[in-house]
This record gives C-alpha cells, sequence and structure tokens, in this order.
C-alpha cells in the first residue's frame, strides 16, 4: 500500500478549519497601544520568547516546525513523569520572528513577548539583574537578550496547527450489545487511522511512559506511511502481544501524549489495533517469525509455569533465541486471566488465539490442563529444565469478610468469569449485587446482566463500591459504558453485611465511606454508622480483589523465596535467591498486562544470560 507521502505534524487533516479564521495583524511593528494596561505593540506581536518550564516536557516540536534551524534542545531541569528533561534553545542570529515555533508548542508552554529590540546583547548594568537571571530558569538564550514580561503572541485555544480532537472510534451502541458478547468496539477505517496517526508529532514521551517501552512513534509513522507491515514490525521489538494490547492495555502511553496537553491524546492503542487488525494473520507470523534465532548447545531448555501475558512473552523471546520452551498452564485453554477474566465483548478469542499461535509458531510447546504440582511434581519440571519460570498471575479471590459472605447465592468475580468464559451454566439472581469499584468488578457486573437479559429478557444489577468519582479504580470507560447498559453504580458507600431473612439472601447492609485510604495512602477505609441503608438482592457477588496461589511450590522452594504481600521480590529482570528460578508478571508487580509483557521480555534477557554463564 502506497502511503500519503512524508508526514507533517501540522496534521493536514485538521489544518483546513483554521483557513478562513482573520489573522491577528498590526499596522506598524511600533504603534503604540493600549493594551493590558501598558503603551506597546498589538497583543499578537511577535518579540522575543518565553518558555514556560512549567508546562513544557521537551518534545522539540518547536525545533522541528523552526524553518531556520534556530532552535535546539538541550538539557533542562525539567525532569519528571512526561517529561524528556531538554528545554529549547533560541538562536537570535537566525531566527526569523515567525511564532511558528509558538503555534505548534503540544502543551503552550512556549510564548513570544510584545517587545521586539532588535539584536541588543543585554547591557552590562542589567547582568546579574533579576529579570535576567529569572529568564535563565525558563529559556536557554544565545546569546543572552533583555526580555520584557508583558505577553504577545501566544497559543490559541481557538485555533492550532495540531490536530487537537481524536478520531471517533465506533462503538455499538448500548441496546445492540447489552444482551450478547459481540465486541463493542468497531475499530478504525483506513481514513480515521491516518487521520488520528497524523496528530502524531513523534516527540517519544509516550515511549519512556510505556512499561514495555514500545516504539510508539515509529509503528504509528508506519501507520502514515501506509506499510503495516513495518508498524507491526516495530511493534514485535518490544511487544509479541500487540493484537491483546490493542484492545484491553490500560494504555498509560496516552496519559502522558504531548498533544493531550492541549487537546485529545493520539488513540495509541487504538491504532496499535488497527495495523493488527488489517494484516493478514499470515503476514504477521510471517514478521514475528523473523527473529535473530542463535544456535544453542548444553543448556537450553526452559520450562514457564503460567500461560499468562509475562509466560508467553518470556517463550515468544526465548524461543527467538533458539531455546526450547515448555509452558505449563492448569486451565484448558492458553491465556490466563487474558481469556478467564476477561469478557469476549472486550477481547473476542479471535484476537486472542490470533497472538497464541504467532508464539507457538516458534516452537513453543504449551501443555494445558495440567496442574502443577498435582498432575506433574515441581520437581518434575525442574529435573526437565535448565531454567524454570513461574508466572502464574493472582488466580485466588480476596474477600471482604464481612458477616453473611460465605452463605448461599454468594460467589466470586473471578469464578463465575471463568464460568462464563468457558461456555458454563452461570448463576443468575433476578436482582443482583456486585461488590467493587475495579475493571473486574465492572467485567462481572456487565457480564451478568447481559446474561440477564438474554435469558431473563430483563437486567437488574447494582453496584456498590468505597470510592467515589475519580477515585474509582476503573477505566473511565467502564464506568461510562456499564451506566448506559443500565447497571446502577451507588459510590462512596461500604459494604457491612449480607441479610438472610427466613435462610433466603434478602440484601446487602451498608453505609457511608468517610475515607478510602489513609494519611499515607495506605488502604483503610472507614466509615459512617449512622448513614446506614440497604440495597435489596437475592444474588451478591464480590469482586475486591486477587491473590497469588504458591501451594504447586515446594516447602524447600518456597521458604528461599522472598514474598512480600503476595508478591515475590525479585532483582529487576526477575530473579530469585535461587539461581535457576525466574518469576515475572503479576506475582511480582500486579495485576496488568502490558507490564507483565514488559515482565516477560525483561526475564527471556536474564534467563539467556543465565544459561549461557553471565555472557
Amino acid at each position: 500500500m502506497s502511503g500519503p507521502g512524508k508526514k507533517s505534524f501540522f496534521s493536514p487533516f485538521k489544518l483546513w478549519k483554521n483557513f478562513l479564521k482573520k489573522p491577528n495583524t498590526i499596522r506598524y511593528p511600533y504603534e503604540d497601544i493600549d493594551v493590558f494596561g501598558k503603551v506597546g505593540a498589538a497583543p499578537e506581536y511577535r518579540g522575543f520568547h518565553y518558555n514556560d518550564h512549567d508546562l513544557c516536557i521537551g518534545c522539540g516540536t518547536c525545533q522541528e516546525v523552526c524553518t531556520t534551524d534556530a532552535i535546539r534542545m538541550v538539557e533542562g531541569t525539567n525532569i519528571g513523569p512526561g517529561k524528556l528533561g531538554k528545554v529549547p534553545e533560541i538562536d537570535y542570529g537566525r531566527c526569523c520572528y515567525c511564532g511558528f515555533c509558538v503555534d505548534v508548542c503540544t502543551t503552550g508552554s512556549i510564548s513570544m513577548s510584545r517587545h521586539y529590540l532588535g539584536n541588543y546583547p543585554t547591557p552590562v548594568d542589567k547582568i546579574g539583574q533579576p529579570e535576567v537571571d529569572d529568564l535563565k530558569e525558563h529559556f536557554t538564550w544565545t546569546p543572552e537578550m533583555q526580555y520584557s514580561d508583558e505577553p504577545g503572541h501566544m497559543t490559541s485555544g481557538e485555533q492550532s496547527w495540531l490536530g487537537l480532537e481524536r478520531e471517533t472510534m465506533g462503538e455499538l451502541p448500548a441496546n445492540e450489545r447489552w444482551d450478547s458478547f459481540i465486541e463493542i468496539v468497531k475499530g478504525y477505517s483506513r481514513e480515521a487511522a491516518l487521520a488520528e496517526a497524523s496528530r502524531c508529532v513523534e516527540c517519544g514521551v509516550c515511549v519512556e511512559t510505556c512499561p514495555a517501552n514500545m516504539r510508539v512513534p515509529q509503528y504509528i509513522r508506519a501507520i502514515w506511511d501506509g506499510d503495516l507491515e513495518r508498524s507491526v514490525k516495530e511493534m514485535y521489538v518490544d511487544n509479541p502481544l500487540p493484537g491483546i494490547c490493542g484492545r484491553v492495555c490500560t494504555h498509560k502511553c496516552e496519559t502522558v501524549c504531548s498533544i493531550g496537553h492541549r487537546g485529545d491524546p493520539v488513540a495509541i492503542r487504538w491504532l496499535k489495533r488497527y495495523a493488527i487488525d488489517n494484516l493478514p494473520s499470515e503476514k504477521i507470523a510471517e514478521i514475528a517469525g523473523q527473529v535473530s534465532a542463535k544456535p544453542k548447545t548444553g543448556k537450553n531448555r526452559v520450562a514457564i509455569v503460567g500461560s499468562g501475558p509475562a509466560g508467553l512473552s518470556a517463550a515468544y523471546y526465548l524461543g527467538g533465541l533458539g531455546y526450547k520452551v515448555t509452558i505449563y498452564d492448569s486451565n484448558k485453554k492458553p491465556g490466563g486471566v487474558m481469556r478467564y477474566g476477561i469478557p469476549k465483548y472486550r477481547l473476542p478469542d479471535s484476537g486472542l488465539d490470533r497472538d497464541i499461535e504467532i508464539v507457538k509458531a516458534l516452537g513453543i510447546e504449551i501443555k494445558t490442563g495440567v496442574r502443577v504440582g498435582k498432575d506433574i511434581p515441581f520437581a518434575k519440571i525442574k529435573a526437565s529444565a535448565d531454567a524454570v519460570m513461574i508466572a502464574t498471575g493472582f488466580d485466588l479471590p480476596r474477600s471482604t469478610k464481612i458477616p453473611g459472605i460465605d452463605g448461599k447465592n454468594c460467589y466470586q468475580a473471578f469464578e463465575l468469569l471463568k464460568l462464563a468464559a468457558e461456555g458454563g451454566d452461570v448463576p443468575l439472581g433476578k436482582k443482583i449485587l456486585v461488590i467493587g469499584g475495579g475493571n473486574v468488578a465492572f467485567d462481572i457486573a456487565r457480564t451478568l446482566a447481559r446474561l440477564q437479559r438474554a435469558k431473563q429478557k430483563k437486567a437488574d444489577l447494582t453496584m456498590i463500591c468505597l470510592e467515589s468519582g475519580k477515585e474509582i479504580p476503573a477505566d473511565i470507560e467502564e464506568v461510562i459504558e456499564s451506566k448506559d447498559e443500565g447497571i446502577v453504580l451507588n459510590e462512596g458507600r461500604m459494604p457491612k453485611e449480607v441479610v438472610f431473612k427466613s435462610s433466603k439472601l434478602a440484601g446487602l447492609r451498608h453505609i457511608k465511606c468517610t475515607r478510602v485510604f489513609d494519611e499515607s495512602g495506605r488502604f483503610a477505609p472507614l466509615g459512617d454508622e449512622s448513614d446506614t441503608g440497604l440495597f435489596e438482592a437475592d444474588m451478591v457477588v464480590e469482586a475486591v480483589g486477587q491473590q497469588p496461589d504458591y501451594t504447586y511450590l515446594p516447602d524447600e522452594t518456597a521458604k528461599k523465596l522472598e514474598i512480600v504481600r503476595g508478591r515475590i521480590l525479585t532483582d529487576e529482570n526477575g530473579g530469585t535467591d535461587i539461581p535457576w528460578l525466574f518469576a515475572a508478571g503479576d506475582i511480582v508487580h500486579g495485576p496488568d498486562i502490558i507490564h507483565a509483557v514488559r515482565d516477560g521480555h525483561n526475564t527471556a534477557r536474564a534467563i539467556d544470560k543465565f544459561l549461557n554463564g553471565g555472557k
């Protein structure tokens, strides 16, 4: 497919809407008018520059747009999440005062003063004065120039050279999806994907925030160029599950997108999905198979317990290095929580199986339905391998342990999600209440509501969570979509007791939640007993978190591991106190698919180094 040509972050799909806007002009450079109570040039006059370091993220779009090469990025003090630690340095011997740098600034940090003083250097008597020294903290000047704090040309909130509005993603309306498990998100068309890709300024701020450090600018640029093969190849460098992540990734990268400071962040996740969905599976498998395999002699057998994202990621990269990898999983099919914990309306089996089959194509053997510690001793797995990695995830439920929660018609979310994924007979009440405010809580609530509508023609589902507003841990789209589907969310309420009447579940007593976390940030909820109520229900489901199960490990092995609050402490690459044993994924860093992918990749490198004598 031929691409549309050289990419421009002036976003040609968006720019024409500004074509007829009236320009800001003045008659004479030194026309005196009273602006902001001061005499000077017109408010949009382009004088010397000012850069607000609190806003500047060092993305470098000002340097890219400069037509005279007057700007270069140098080391700065703006360091932190979503910032690259760079600031623009301007050479006024080259600057033509066009203001392009202001117009294209993604955060609006750059502006221009209303005073133009030619090329006068800072007078000797001004050196060391506060106004000059303060300026140095915000902008690097070459050479140092006198500065006026009167604002001039600034970023306009009404128009921009950048595409500030995201391309709308098509979704099934609520009344077409709420009684089935058809995938909700439709995916971008080619036209929409090109328009969205054109918004990316290729600054790379997102790369540092992505747990897997995916090459986001490169694969988005390839989409813009119309080269989906190159785009997918860039993805597989750091992520062997791009189709899955293109649907259910937590997309932390978008939270620091430079365009998001003034508009909507680039839809990085949806662009990833577009490239994968629009390339034949055979071509993706061919690209994924182009790994730098090297022949191995001697120690080359690796066993992995768990076929979730961490296990699959490690297997892919180890397989690419020539290792013989065997994965063991207790479930009927591979995928772990991705298959049994995420509803099909978010992640259909077709998208999941495609990524898994591509991993298997590298010669990876996956033994499903094998319970380590029961069907096969852990010691036997160790004896068959030169290195072992455990990535078994969090598959045991946590409980509120409130009175009555272990009674009849009380269930755990994950067991019901797994039953639904397997096509089993999921128990259904007529009036269901779900406890929890995370993604799993919304997943089970929306799943049960669908089953209610499909089997009972009516959904009656209520949720209760401790948190309120922005404190709710679930993704905002989960909250919005569940409301559209008729699910009622009661925020800021604390469950106290499951109530039974005549041995039948009658409802849940609750009180007002006054605090979720204490001053140190630890989970320590408090409630107001004077503000109480009862939610009627004939079925209660808990979705308040998961925890790991290490019973498959022999006692002598478990004793050598340092486990804190359910998580195994490892070095930065998954190594444990047992040289041949490695750990990755949820049991190390908690539930997050993209973190697990990163863990698997890093641990694969560590295993390779271990089996090569530290080389």
